[in-house]
């Protein structure tokens, strides 16, 4: 495997805990290459637990940028991949790992705080990577305290879940932002996810426009790591709210705001992109309708 410099793409609100967890786990990687350098670019979204200082003060290593409460997760997986591409940061060791340029990235790892990577995930995200060959995105499943899988790829136009093989790599036509290694010749052809998701939807949207250029995407073996933590919030499917908060909720920023939802479907599910577009709010006002019925 020629040398291996990673960027590591994370951000956080709130959570200093997990981040901290999951920083501390990246720490621990083990069965690296040799080798190889690492820099780790966090922006943090108005955190008001000391997420930021806890993070400078326990790994010094890691670029930690502040910005508002008011940027959402996409837009901050953004803000950090810029970083990235500045050669700002991540000039330390973190674990044991040398720190080097981070301009001269071989790959981008999307990783989510919540997720605690296991001690070989790298390591075989990377090994899974020089099999697929440089123009290649391998996503790491990760499952919840239960073992089951919870975030990986998708197939599909129903985005269905793929479950990672036990030795061997299972193709997937888009992916879970969660734990995705994304080299550099995928990302000088494909970009960033799109500014116009905010927050959700722009991974599916990387997915499906890097399959769109030609590019193949791997679920990895086995799973990277565990999703800590509780359930998300219930949202629009929380019992007993009315139809208005219902479709208030489902149309928000968190879940599916209408402009990003019909950019996605006019891309990437066309003819059928007028039904679907309008599905999750037909089903979000009926649920709603029903629950209110039945209460």
């Amino acid at each position: 495997m020629h040398s291996v410099h990673l960027a590591v793409l994370m951000t956080s609100h709130d959570r200093r805990a997990r981040t901290l967890s999951a920083l501390r786990a990246l720490e621990e990687q083990r069965g690296l290459p040799a080798g190889m350098t690492f820099g780790v670019h966090l922006v943090d979204t108005g955190s008001t637990d000391g997420t930021p200082e806890a993070v400078r003060l326990r790994h010094p290593a890691v670029e930690v940028m502040s910005v508002g409460a008011d940027v959402p997760h996409n837009q901050a997986l953004r803000i950090a991949s810029r970083n990235s591409r500045s050669g700002g940061g991540g000039g330390g060791p973190l674990g044991g790992v040398p720190g080097g340029p981070t301009h001269s990235w071989t790959h981008q790892l999307w990783l989510d705080d919540r997720v605690e990577l296991f001690p070989d995930a790298l390591a075989n995200l990377l090994r899974t990577a020089a099999a697929a060959g440089a123009g290649a995105v391998v996503v790491g499943a990760v499952r919840n305290a239960y073992g089951d899988t919870v975030y990986s790829g998708r197939r599909g136009r129903s985005l269905i879940l793929v479950e990672p093989g036990e030795h061997r790599p299972e193709p997937c036509d888009t992916y879970d932002g969660r734990v995705v290694l994304v080299p550099r010749a995928v990302y000088d052809l494909v970009g960033d996810p799109d500014k116009v998701f905010r927050h959700r939807m722009g991974d599916y949207d990387h997915g499906c426009r890097a399959r769109r250029a030609g590019v193949t995407a791997f679920v990895a073996p086995g799973h990277a790591g565990e999703c800590v933590g509780g359930p998300d919030a219930p949202g629009s499917r929380e019992p007993g709210i009315g139809v208005r908060e219902a479709l208030r909720r489902v149309t928000s920023v968190q879940e599916l705001p209408l402009h990003p939802w019909w950019v996605y479907c006019l891309r990437h599910t066309w003819p059928w992109a007028p039904y679907l577009m309008l599905s999750p709010y037909a089903r979000t006002a009926a649920r709603a309708t029903l629950g209110r019925l039945r209460g």
